[in-house]
């Protein structure tokens, strides 16, 4: 697996060239959480002072996606639109702050960040929430901050302000990412027919 990326730290990360010109700078992540990837970037000037871009960068063109830059082949890999739709992308794929409720009905909490894989991937990996402490067995906290896996997630609202996640998925919830890792690896290798 490649490295986890806060969609948060991604926010002013330069996007720069194989020659290594910087382009532009992220202005928003767009993500589509049912197919759990990436799908873009809005964008800003190169300063961190300008507005934003009526340019955008889809996934497609994107390179390599690290912890200190988005890489692209060349300047030509950010694509002219719309700002409308630009800005019309970036509400539909906002889920930070999104409420998060079971399919049960019960609210676990709400959405802080989205962990995405980096690289070439740019797959959606988890949320991290500030859940409830009811929502969390054994937590002392009025709001504790855990993670829950992407591929529990059942839907997320037309509007992108609710997540739904299975009730089982609570039993993967941990405040400790590493653990996390393992507890999710373990459920996959169930599902797979890896492990008994």
């Amino acid at each position: 697996m490649n490295e986890l990326l806060a969609v948060r730290c991604l926010r002013t990360l330069p996007v720069v060239t194989l020659g290594g010109d910087a382009v532009a700078h992220v202005k928003d992540t767009v993500l589509d959480a049912t197919a759990g990837r990436v799908t873009g970037f809005t964008l800003t000037g190169r300063t961190l002072l300008s507005g934003p871009l009526p340019r955008d960068l889809p996934w497609p063109a994107v390179h390599s996606l690290g912890r200190h830059a988005v890489m692209v082949r060349d300047g030509r890999a950010l694509c002219d639109v719309p700002l409308s739709v630009a800005r019309r992308d970036a509400l539909h794929g906002r889920l930070l702050s999104a409420q998060v409720l079971t399919d049960e009905g019960d609210a676990v909490g709400t959405v802080l960040d989205v962990l995405v894989e980096g690289g070439t991937s740019g797959r959606i990996v988890a949320f991290r929430l500030a859940a409830h402490r009811e929502s969390v067995p054994g937590s002392r906290h009025r709001r504790h901050r855990v993670y829950v896996p992407w591929d529990e997630a059942v839907s997320v609202s037309v509007s992108g302000r609710s997540l739904v996640i299975p009730t089982q998925a609570t039993t993967y919830v941990t405040d400790d990412l590493s653990d996390f890792v393992a507890r999710v690896g373990a459920f996959h290798a169930r599902r797979t027919g890896a492990l008994p």
